[in-house]
């Protein structure tokens, strides 16, 4: 397993070693020592989602302001374009996001810690996301920024309108958001 800092260190791009031949291959998608030894953060994962989504679909921006779940994501078919926002106001890097493609084909997965937004933009024809997170989900307790805030600046692999859900129509603007002190 190799882990990189992405250009928010506390956002990490994970990559498996993976061992395959003609018949198919083989990776661990998660190692909880491995996890400890190369990252030292002691992460409980108590929840795993699964989601399937067309192309064009865009979830997100959404965080939880109580009980904020740190994510650990991958997508298991297909491809996205998976973002993470800093959301926390005493951060160097408040404000800024960063993108990573993930895909069935990559293996990478991404982790996304609490105080953070997140969203993804399905690039394939349809795909399958799996995110385990540190805290179960609260609806009273989840927001949702707009995907397309002028001030945060997302710059999104789509051109037009993205497909998104009521929740997701209704964002509010970075500057309107509840955040994290």
């Amino acid at each position: 397993m190799k882990i990189t800092a992405t250009a928010i260190p506390d956002v990490l791009l994970v990559e498996p070693t993976v061992f395959g031949d003609e018949r198919g291959f083989f990776f661990e998608s998660y190692n909880e020592k491995k996890w400890e030894e190369l990252t030292g953060l002691h992460t409980r994962f108590v929840q795993e989602n699964h989601s399937r989504s067309v192309n064009g679909v865009l979830r997100g921006i959404h965080y939880q302001i109580k009980q904020p779940q740190g994510k650990l994501v991958r997508v298991v078919v297909g491809e996205v374009f998976d973002v993470a926002v800093d959301l926390r106001r005493s951060s160097p890097t408040f404000g800024q996001w960063v993108g990573e493609r993930l895909s069935a084909e990559n293996k990478r997965s991404l982790w996304v810690p609490e105080g953070f937004g997140h969203g993804f933009l399905v690039l394939s024809d349809v795909a399958e996301f799996l995110y385990r997170t540190t805290d179960l989900y609260a609806p009273e307790y989840e927001r949702c920024i707009n995907w397309n805030d002028p001030d945060i600046g997302i710059q999104w692999p789509v051109s037009g309108q993205p497909l998104l859900s009521e929740k997701d129509l209704h964002g509010v603007s970075f500057h309107e958001a509840e955040l994290y002190a």
